[in-house]
């Protein structure tokens, strides 16, 4: 047997032209001992046929989950059944319907259900490959999650040169592989992570906020779920993803709570919350009227829990062994702030952010990073996405796992 056995792959095939390669693709999982699936659109039969998937894959290939005489619902049966999916060739018209969430075809009703690694190798036309709203879409992806297995140079089916080919198949095979045979870093780890901006009520229609999204806490813990863990979200945000046990707050104190009712179960805990400084002290329970004497209203505002440098301190008193990670937002003088900072804290790690740049800021897709080490080094992750951004510095802190 080959090193994929007892590994279950889906493999989706859209309506290109380069169908008929994802034959030899299937040969190549199966021969290393992979069971494979395959699910093809409509339109792909009109390429490769499904008699000729289903000799090559020895399994039923589905195409229409409402002619399926065992119906389970399949598109849910199908996504828990497998380890990975591999949607190849992927067409211009389904990347749009992923990044979007549109579900009309079993195929994309599969992947939106997916919950584990989804491996992309786009093909196309390359004015459709280079057209904005494909970038965007393919931007998308790469920004929730997906693995985009970038489409090559060479001479189209349509008669040009240019990008849009589909990429070597053994570049879909090695990732995948790699993906089904590494070792999970955080296997039989407990993960919490802090995420989004906390809100501070000023009355019950107002309160004092900031613009952070939550897109770095949740690539956290989708790379930790991927990497094994058992992930906590502590988020401020609507998050509804069954992978993580979802714990939401508000304020600065919530979250307090929330992660020191949790802490000592933790392996390691991520501080990516924007938390706010500040809290109003006499908070109104009823709408604060305007006045027509003044056309000012004033504010006092008192300092909130200082959560990351509490947990250190937590940390410290009971011995734990949890790893704390605690992260910065500058505007400017990012580094000598980012180490008074981690000295200040006593945390594990400093993870520091210019939110001083529009392309990186809060609610970017992407991110550039520097790492702080308690030895006082520093370590730059150049700009990627942040589920790229992610996987880095979850590789960097567990390194000597």
């Amino acid at each position: 047997m080959g090193n994929l056995a007892d590994k279950k792959i889906l493999i989706g095939i859209t309506g290109g032209i380069a169908a008929y390669k994802i034959c030899e693709l299937i040969r190549m999982f199966k021969r290393n001992g992979a069971d494979v699936t395959v699910i093809p659109t409509e339109n792909a039969l009109n390429f490769v046929t499904k008699l000729t998937l289903q000799t090559l894959s020895q399994n039923n290939v589905y195409v229409n989950e409402f002619e399926i005489p065992d119906y389970k619902p399949e598109h849910i049966a199908l996504s828990d059944s497998a380890d990975i999916m591999v949607i190849a060739p992927a067409t211009a018209n389904t990347i749009s319907k992923l990044a979007n969430g549109i579900c009309d075809n079993l195929l994309t009703s599969v992947a939106c259900a997916f919950k584990k690694p989804v491996f992309i190798a786009p093909a196309m036309n390359t004015n459709m490959w280079d057209n904005p709203i494909i970038k965007e879409n393919i931007s998308k992806l790469k920004s929730l999650g997906y693995n985009i297995i970038e489409p090559e140079s060479g001479f189209l089916a349509c008669g040009t040169e240019g990008n849009g080919r589909l990429c070597e198949l053994s570049k879909i095979y090695d990732a995948a592989e790699k993906e089904l045979t590494q070792k999970k870093k955080l296997a039989g780890k407990k993960v919490l992570i802090t995420s989004g901006g906390t809100i501070e009520e000023i009355d019950c229609v107002r309160y004092i906020s900031n613009y952070s999204s939550g897109k770095m806490g949740y690539a956290l813990a989708n790379e930790a779920y991927e990497s094994g863990a058992k992930v906590s979200l502590v988020t401020t945000k609507v998050v509804t993803d069954n992978r993580f046990n979802i714990i939401n707050v508000k304020s600065a104190e919530d979250m307090l709570n929330a992660v020191k009712n949790n802490l000592e179960y933790q392996d390691i805990v991520f501080m990516a919350a924007a938390v706010a400084d500040f809290k109003v002290k006499n908070q109104q329970t009823q709408k604060i009227k305007k006045s027509e004497k003044t056309d000012e209203l004033t504010l006092t505002l008192v300092k909130n829990p200082d959560i990351l440098k509490t947990i250190c301190e937590i940390k410290k008193e009971k011995n734990l062994k949890t790893k704390i990670i605690g992260f910065c937002a500058e505007s400017e003088n990012l580094l000598n702030n980012a180490k008074e900072k981690i000295s200040k804290k006593g945390c594990d790690y400093l993870i520091a952010n210019d939110i001083s740049r529009a392309d990186i800021g809060f609610g970017s897709d992407d991110n550039e990073v520097t790492i702080l080490y308690k030895n006082g080094t520093a370590e730059t992750l150049e700009k990627a996405s942040k589920s790229v951004i992610a996987k880095e510095i979850i590789g960097r802190i567990t390194k000597d796992e």
